[in-house]
């Protein structure tokens, strides 16, 4: 008895879903990711069993519960570990202790590197099963082409009936390859016990083999009592910023039901642009749920980095920029002048955060016009400070001077009178603007790297503000961990009316973790320029020159 051929739309179909196996099957199983752990370069690829096994050369390695789905694992080769037992030595162990900081930005942002991991093993999985399906099409053309009209027939006759029998092979097959792929390790890790020195942190249930063990027991310790202390301050902190945030907003409710609108709070100021201000993070994660808990009570129009994001702008200090582009609120576009501590890579991360990065021509934020570029000089710890473009600080002045005096058009009666003048200019050294505010092309100046607030000041034909280090960092260091120095956030007004910014208030987290909001305070205005007919005496215009904030090039 002859069994009925099935129809040929069913037989594309099993042929169409058995191939799309295949290519996801070799997606995911050859998906791997260049990126971090810790301090280290790591490089991920996803396995076909349940753990996640980060191997460490001969210091051994950490086994613990996979964060995939579907019984996926994920294997993680650890870089710049020495490549044999004789190379491991005290020295190596003091390098690893030395990477304190690092190991605690994992620890503080666990979540935000499995984010960042997972999305990056996705996209090159997608890659793959797209790649081989391009490769199984070319073929099949190419085979049909080789066949001819008639072969094909005589294997479709041989072959319909069989349908059935062939998707069960290659289904089997793939179940086969994607078994074999499997990195699994000795079945002894799977029954070692957890190393109790993580109980209580993102790597709890962990198990590590190897000489690595001993590493751990010397110093583990130190660095889980570190990211204890560290959860502990910024919890507090962070309760205690939520708390003077409100109280300042009850109290200024307060005034205004009691005394009207003051000059800073005048009706029109709901058509104001509020921007949110950060600086100088240097990787301190540890800021990330504060800076997103006070971005969602100010509810700002946008935000802005004055830059030095990183410490030493690695590709490991990737995780920093995702976990502070988190804290900012969706559709709030953030906007960067990278300082002398990021890099080209902290560029690339950025942009791929869908920050806006200034790079020295103007752009229209929410009726803002910022101008701004990355630091022309490069910091690197143990390097020291170098030029990292083709001009000095001083050229790169002029140059943004020049952009800026372009768009301000020729000076007349009343200002200049250019439509697309320049209403903010924002980079990392205070310097660099000497020569647009001196120009009187630019009216307001954002910038940071000293690691200390300085004004809002008069300086030549506008003002500048240098706003200090968000991540709570010392001059000449950074803070990982909890605060050295005081962090401070600034929040701004722009009125779009006027085309100026009319005042500014403090947000401060001090190293005891206590949080303080200032009132808003206004903001002086411009000197007029020599032709300029002085504005509405509402706007209190003066003359003369504030202090000018020295900023050579230095470390920070």
């Amino acid at each position: 008895m002859s069994r009925t051929n099935p129809p040929r739309w069913l037989r594309w179909t099993l042929a169409g879903v058995a191939a799309a196996v295949v290519c996801l099957t070799f997606g995911i199983t050859t998906a791997k990711a260049d990126l971090s752990l810790g301090p280290h370069e790591a490089t991920y690829g996803v396995t076909a069993n349940d753990r996640l096994l980060a191997d460490l050369g001969p210091l051994g390695t950490v086994v613990t519960d996979s964060p995939l789905p579907f019984n996926l694992g994920v294997r993680i080769t650890v870089h710049e570990i020495p490549a044999d037992l004789s190379a491991v030595d005290t020295a190596s162990f003091d390098a690893l202790a030395g990477d304190l900081d690092g190991y605690l930005q994992f620890f503080d942002t666990p979540q935000q590197t499995v984010r960042t991991v997972a999305w990056a093993l996705v996209w090159d999985a997608a890659r793959g099963a797209g790649t081989a399906a391009l490769v199984l099409v070319a073929a099949g053309f190419g085979l049909r082409a080789l066949l001819g009209a008639a072969r094909r027939r005589d294997l479709a006759r041989m072959l319909v009936p069989r349908t059935w029998e062939i998707t069960g092979v290659v289904l089997v097959a793939v179940l086969v390859a994607s078994t074999a792929t499997s990195s699994s390790g000795p079945d002894e890790r799977a029954s070692l016990p957890a190393s109790p020195v993580f109980e209580g942190t993102a790597l709890e249930g962990a198990r590590i083999t190897g000489r690595l063990a001993g590493v751990i027991d010397t110093y583990s310790g130190q660095l889980v009592e570190t990211y204890q202390a560290n959860e502990v301050f910024y919890a507090g902190a962070r309760e205690k910023l939520n708390e003077a945030w409100d109280a300042r907003v009850a109290e200024q409710e307060a005034a205004e039901g009691e005394q009207g609108p003051t000059a800073s709070d005048s009706p029109e100021s709901t058509d104001y642009v509020t921007l949110f201000l950060v600086s100088d993070l240097h990787c301190n994660t540890g800021m990330t749920p504060l800076i997103r808990d006070l971005a969602a009570k100010v509810g700002p129009d946008a935000m802005l980095n004055a830059g030095d994001t990183t410490i030493n702008g690695t590709s490991v200090e990737s995780v920093c920029v995702d976990s502070f582009a988190s804290a900012v609120p969706d559709g709030v576009p953030f906007v960067v002048s990278d300082g002398n501590h990021d890099s080209r890579l902290t560029t690339a991360t950025e942009l791929a955060n869908g920050q806006i990065v200034l790079d020295g021509d103007v752009v229209e934020v929410e009726g803002v016009r910022i101008l701004g570029d990355r630091d022309p000089l490069e910091t690197r710890i143990g390097s020291g400070t170098v030029i990292a473009r083709e001009e000095t600080p001083e050229e790169a002045g002029e140059r943004l001077r020049d952009v800026a005096c372009e768009a301000a058009g020729e000076p007349g009666l009343g200002g200049y009178t250019g439509e697309e003048r320049v209403d903010l200019l924002l980079i990392h050294q205070p310097a660099v603007g000497d020569a647009a505010l001196e120009s009187g092309c630019v009216p307001f100046q954002i910038s940071g790297h000293m690691h200390k607030r300085i004004g809002p000041d008069v300086v030549g034909y506008g003002v500048r503000y240098v706003n200090a280090s968000t991540g709570g960092a010392t001059k000449g260091n950074t803070s990982v961990g909890p605060l050295r120095d005081s962090s401070e956030m600034t929040v701004l007004r722009f009125d779009p009316e006027r085309r100026r910014f009319v005042d500014w208030q403090l947000v401060e987290v001090t190293p005891k973790g206590e949080a303080s909001v200032s009132e808003r305070q206004p903001i002086p205005p411009p000197v007029p320029l020599p032709d300029e007919v002085p504005g509405d005496a509402a706007d209190g215009v003066t003359s003369g020159t504030g202090p000018v904030p020295s900023s050579s090039p230095t470390d920070n």
